[in-house]
């Protein structure tokens, strides 16, 4: 196989992953969607973070990012708390409930990953995540 079908071979298995994981990214938690848990995880990883920097990040429309954010409002998820930098604007912060969920379908999907990996070989799984490192390092 030349490197050629060797990338496509790669693409079409990236492919196969991403639509997979959007399939059932319901699935992680009852009550989050594969938005809200990535919305949820950025804020978390973030500590506060602006709606329209989720925006620019994710390169979506601000309205369908502030509907999300309203949804998670209203479950209690996070918060807007005042900007240290601009008195005039919000920050969105993660609340205790948001950080119980994000907790629970985090352990739900590395249950799932234990899972699915349960009979690889110990070296097999380090070259995976080594290699997973170095493909997201060079993404950045």
């Amino acid at each position: 196989m030349d490197r050629g079908e060797t990338i496509a071979g790669i693409y079409g298995e990236l492919t196969r992953f991403t639509r997979r994981v959007r399939a059932r990214g319901g699935a992680w938690h009852p009550d989050l969607s594969l938005v809200a848990y990535t919305l949820l995880a950025h804020i978390d990883g973030a500590g506060r973070v602006r709606a329209a920097d989720l925006a620019a990040h994710y390169a979506l429309d601000k309205s369908t990012v502030s509907r999300q954010v309203a949804d998670l409002r209203e479950r209690g998820l996070v918060t807007p708390v005042p900007d240290e930098r601009d008195a005039r604007a919000h920050v969105l912060t993660i609340t205790p409930e948001g950080r119980r969920r994000l907790d629970e379908a985090n352990a739900s999907l590395r249950d799932r990953l234990e899972d699915r990996l349960s009979s690889w070989p110990e070296e097999d799984l380090a070259t995976f995540a080594a290699l997973l490192a170095r493909f997201n390092a060079d993404m950045s």
